[in-house]
This record gives C-alpha cells, sequence and structure tokens, in this order.
C-alpha cells in the first residue's frame, strides 16, 4: 500500500507544477491579447516583388550596314584654262547652284567680247540703212540679204565671245558643300584640274544588302532607323527609296537604297552606318524577362490576384532589352511576379513587398526583334 500511495503522490504533485507552470503563464499573459496573426491565417504568406505588364509598341527589324552618300556628288573643274586670280570659297562652305568658287583671268575674253558687241552693231547698222534704201530700189533685194546674214554671223560670234568669258568663272553646278581646296590662288588649270569637290548633303543615301528571304516584305516607304559611332546615342531617322530588282546569285542578297534627310548636315558621305529596317511595327503585351519561368516546351508565369498566386501558362514571342512578349496568357495591366517566385504554387499566399511601377518602353531604334 505504501508503493501505491507514493505513485499517487507523485502524480498529484505533478499534477499541481503543471497546473501551477499554466498559471504563471496566464498571469504574465497580457489581457486581452489576440491569438498569433500567422498561426490564425495558416501557412506564412510568401515575399514577392512584381511588375506591371503593359501593352506597348514593339518593331520586327532587320539589321544591315551601309556607306552614306551625297545626294549629288562632283569633281568642279574650270570648263577653260587660264590662272586663277580669285578664289570665293572655302573648304566646308555651304554654296548655293551657280554661285562663283572661282575666277580664271579673263583680259582676253574681255577684250572678245568687246570687239564681238562692235562688230555685231556695225553689221546692224549696215542692214538699217541697206533696208531704208531697198524702199527706193537704191540696193538690191540680194545686198539686203547678205547684210542680213552678216549681223546673224555677228551675233553668233558675240554670244560664242561672251559664252567664253563666262567659262572663265567656275560656278556651283548646284547647292551644296565644298570641299577641300586642290589648288591655290595663282596656278594655272585647264579642263582637267580638279579644283575641289561638291556635295549635296541634303539628303544622304544609304545602300545596303538585305537576304533574299525578306525580298517580298521589303517595300518603298518603309522606315529606316540608322546609327554611328561618330554619334554615340544619335539615330537618324530616313526611309526605303529604290530597291533592286534582281538577287545576286552568289551572296542571295538584293541590294536596298534608303534616303535620310540631313538638314543639320550632320552626316557626311562616305561614313559607315548600322541601319535597321523597321518590316512591322504592333501593340503587345510585355513583361520582364524574369517573370518567365520555361517548363518543358511551354512557359508560365505566377500573376497576382490580391494577395494570392495564380499559375498561368504564357506563350512567349520576341524579346528586347530585358523585356518579353506575352502573346497569350496575360492582359494589359494585370501583374506579374518578377522575384521570390521559387516557392509558389497555384493558389499560394503572398507579401508583396514592391513592384515596378511599368516596364520600360520598347520603341524604335536599331534593336533586333527577330
Amino acid at each position: 500500500m505504501s508503493f501505491v500511495k507514493q505513485a499517487i503522490g507523485i502524480v498529484v504533485a505533478a499534477l499541481l507544477l503543471f497546473g501551477g507552470y499554466q498559471a504563471l503563464q496566464l498571469w504574465l499573459q497580457p489581457e486581452n491579447s489576440a491569438p498569433d496573426a500567422n498561426a490564425a491565417r495558416g501557412p506564412a504568406a510568401i515575399a514577392v516583388e512584381t511588375a506591371l505588364a503593359k501593352e506597348l509598341e514593339i518593331e520586327r527589324t532587320l539589321e544591315a550596314v551601309g556607306t552614306t552618300r551625297a545626294l549629288r556628288s562632283v569633281e568642279i573643274v574650270p570648263l577653260a584654262s587660264g590662272r586663277i586670280v580669285e578664289q570665293s570659297f572655302a573648304a566646308g562652305q555651304k554654296v548655293h547652284g551657280g554661285e562663283p568658287l572661282l575666277r580664271l583671268d579673263d583680259d582676253i575674253e574681255n577684250a572678245d567680247v568687246k570687239e564681238a558687241k562692235a562688230k555685231l552693231r556695225e553689221a546692224q547698222l549696215a542692214l538699217e540703212r541697206a533696208e531704208s534704201l531697198r524702199q527706193s530700189r537704191a540696193v538690191t533685194e540680194a545686198t539686203v540679204d547678205q547684210l542680213t546674214a552678216a549681223r546673224i554671223t555677228a551675233e553668233a560670234e558675240l554670244e560664242r565671245a561672251e559664252r567664253r568669258l563666262a567659262d572663265r568663272v567656275v560656278r556651283a553646278p548646284f547647292a551644296g558643300v565644298t570641299g577641300l581646296k586642290r589648288v591655290d590662288l595663282g596656278a594655272r588649270v585647264d579642263d582637267s584640274t580638279v579644283i575641289t569637290t561638291l556635295d549635296d548633303l541634303s539628303v544622304v543615301e544609304v545602300e545596303f544588302a538585305l537576304p533574299e528571304t525578306v525580298f517580298g516584305e521589303v517595300q518603298i516607304g518603309l522606315p529606316v532607323i540608322a546609327e554611328s559611332a561618330a554619334f554615340a546615342g544619335k539615330s537618324f531617322a530616313g526611309e526605303v527609296v529604290a530597291i533592286d530588282s534582281r538577287v545576286d546569285a552568289v551572296s542571295r542578297s538584293f541590294k536596298v537604297r534608303a534616303s535620310i534627310p540631313n538638314a543639320d548636315l550632320a552626316l557626311p558621305a562616305g561614313m559607315f552606318v548600322n541601319l535597321a529596317v523597321v518590316l512591322e511595327r504592333r501593340l503587345v503585351v510585355m513583361v520582364p524577362e524574369e517573370a518567365v519561368t520555361a517548363e518543358g516546351a511551354g512557359s508560365f508565369v505566377f500573376v497576382a490576384e490580391g494577395e494570392t498566386a495564380r499559375r498561368r501558362a504564357v506563350v512567349t514571342g520576341q524579346r528586347h532589352a530585358g523585356m518579353v512578349e506575352i502573346a497569350e496568357g496575360v492582359k494589359d495591366g494585370e501583374r506579374v511576379v518578377i522575384r521570390g517566385m521559387q516557392r509558389l504554387r497555384e493558389g499560394s499566399q503572398i507579401n508583396i513587398l514592391g513592384e515596378e511601377a511599368e516596364p520600360a518602353t520598347v520603341s524604335g531604334g536599331s534593336g533586333d526583334f527577330g
């Protein structure tokens, strides 16, 4: 009996100690304290960051390279031989069509013009006297005809003399920018001496090659974006103006010519440029690339619906600058999870820590979306 009593005593003592411990815990707990909120919610919410799926315009482009050339370009040579007595242009100067560039010595030509004018005046007066005398039959009709022919000959001589005088001045054949001077004042030149070059740079053209696979897509008027290492961060817009009718049998490519407005004359002739021909522009829904997870032959994203993550299968398209097109599965304005998705499952509770306002704009440029 003593053993039974001892066992009962031990059990009672243990119960008293446990009850005292529970009472102490209740006494220490603040009044009206609520149960653990996380315990009431069930499994802890997963911390994530999201971004906005947004409808943006993207471009499908073809990359190419080419060299600029002036719309019109000539080497300036004189039409006559002689010594340069005046130069009225500088290298890189903008000139108008017909503006004088230099003048050759013209003393003899001026004298020839004066002589031709005098002969024409003499022939004209002789003809006038003969016509007045013909009325009184003092001269014959044949004499009048001879004097008429003499006047016409004198007129032709004057025109030739004036043309030779005009050729002593070298003029710009069209508006453009002059190149470097090739001769100096006082030099003797002839009709084979290059004085300078003249380029019409108001518009520059670029000829480049594209693969035959896009021959049916390239059309006159397609936008073209040009960039050069000489102008970092700057692009030049133009358009396709000519397409070759033949495909090269060796390279399997065809020639295309683009025109780029150059009103500020920034682009010189002969500059190497990178080109992007814009084949197509369209509006698509785009999300950051980190939101898309590949799985087998498909892809999926997690869309935030309130505090719940929903797994969506998506069809992706073109990519550019860290963004990916979502052809199917996500709509404009929905929020997609971009960080913290490793632990997510369909229906997981989420706690959004932060979000990007919207993805970077995708536009223009020479990016290749293909």
